[in-house]
């Protein structure tokens, strides 16, 4: 009977992504959803990613927009390197019961907006991971699998083999130009690779965006202990611009780029400063948190996951008008889960000239980007409205799959992490 439970749950996964059409994507599904985050534990500037079998950890966290606690449960999914299902039956990948439910919430407390705080840390007691590869956690009501809430998605490495990465303004287009170029090695002298060239995907990606991530496959070189891809067209990244910042930690005082706070019934209002163009500023060096945002009240540093307000953040960008009929402008970063929708598009406001766009966002740090995306593509554009400044810090990463003829899913095997030189 169990056997043909996994099965039949297997069928419900695949079912709910095929229906999708879509890879797996961390994603919140529910509009009372906020805030989801997929972290390492570690902490939040680290990638995404856990070695198998060791001490390392994931955790899960999100908000529901409810005034009493939801009874939730989740599923996992092993995916393959594009982040469709693998073949792989449920008791292949996790050493436990499919169906789990989320025991660790906490409601929100001297809150204007109430919330219940959900925290998901994998691996746990009920669940351990048997083999490496990317994972999707399905987080849906009790009894309703059918129905997602949200996707929140992490990665299972082997570290099998070392992967050696660098990122330079010195590209094969030229030098302190528009882009940066990313080189990497693999170190396979502990692990045998019979053919890099077949049996290996590897996916690099810039500061954790999705839209123009880069999959590469052949190699410039190989020998008896390296696989080296170096001079690859494929991976010269446009080299952007740093992210902009701000900061709304207390209801108290003004954070970082915050030009007025105020409190209009039910919500913080967070008008944040005018927004310029950049393409034709010489570079300006800031610190960056690569996109990513961290969830803090400075009264509350302790429980600001649950003490933490949710303001309305107002953006407004001073761009031309002239760039409605080729695409649209969208705020980028964690905080829009960095995907392009209504939700983090901007719509020009003709009484005051502005691309403006308001969102409702936890109270904490938060790092963002404009992205310009032409009508009818899908990947967005730093140049028009960031300006690609050579000197600019980005994050890059890099992931190697595996898999032999006869295996029926891509395994982990190594992944790498670089920061651009200067």
């Amino acid at each position: 009977m169990r056997y043909l439970y996994i099965i039949f749950s297997f069928w419900i996964v695949c079912s709910v992504a095929v229906a999708q059409n879509k890879p797996y994507r961390t994603a919140s599904l529910d509009s009372r959803v906020h805030s989801l985050k997929v972290e390492s534990g570690n902490g939040f500037m680290y990638p995404t990613v856990i070695r198998l079998n060791s001490d390392d950890f994931i955790n899960i966290s999100f908000d529901l927009f409810e005034d009493e606690h939801q009874d939730l449960s989740y599923s996992i999914v092993h995916c393959n390197a594009n982040w469709q299902p693998s073949m792989l039956s449920t008791i292949e990948y996790i050493d436990g019961f499919d169906i789990q439910e989320v025991y660790d919430w906490d409601l929100s407390f001297n809150t204007f907006q109430n919330y219940v705080n959900y925290n998901i840390t994998l691996p746990n007691d009920d669940i351990q991971f048997k083999v490496s590869g990317n994972y999707a956690v399905v987080v849906y009501p009790q009894n309703q699998r059918e129905r997602p809430i949200l996707y929140a998605c992490f990665m299972v490495s082997e570290e099998a083999v070392k992967v050696n990465c660098s990122a330079s303004s010195r590209t094969d287009k030229g030098f302190a130009d528009n882009y940066q170029q990313v080189s990497f090695r693999i170190d396979r002298s502990d692990y045998n690779i019979v053919n890099p060239v077949n049996d290996l995907k590897i996916y690099v990606m810039q500061n954790n965006r999705l839209d123009n991530m880069a999959f590469v496959q052949s190699p410039q070189y190989f020998n008896k202990n390296e696989i080296v891809y170096e001079h690859n067209k494929d991976l010269i990244f446009d080299a952007g611009n740093e992210y902009r910042r701000f900061e709304m930690v207390s209801t108290e005082y003004k954070g970082m780029g915050v030009d007025v706070l105020t409190h209009y019934d039910p919500y913080y209002h967070a008008i944040l400063e005018r927004d310029y163009p950049r393409e034709s500023r010489v570079y300006s060096y800031d610190e960056t948190q690569h996109g990513r945002y961290v969830i803090r009240e400075t009264d509350f540093e302790e429980e600001s996951h649950i003490q933490a307000d949710y303001f309305v953040v107002h953006f407004s960008l001073d761009a031309s008008e002239m760039l409605l009929p080729e695409g649209d402008i969208y705020i980028d970063g964690e905080l829009s889960e960095y995907r392009f929708s209504d939700n983090n598009r901007m719509l020009r406001n003709p009484q005051t000239g502005m691309f403006e766009k308001f969102m409702l966002l936890k109270q904490g740090a938060y790092n963002y980007q404009y992205l310009f995306v032409p009508k009818g593509e899908s990947v967005g554009k730093a140049s028009v409205i960031e300006g690609n400044k050579y000197e600019t810090q980005n994050e890059y990463r890099v992931n190697v799959y595996h898999r032999v003829p006869g295996e029926r899913y891509d395994r982990l095997i190594g992944t790498g992490r670089c920061l651009s030189d200067r």
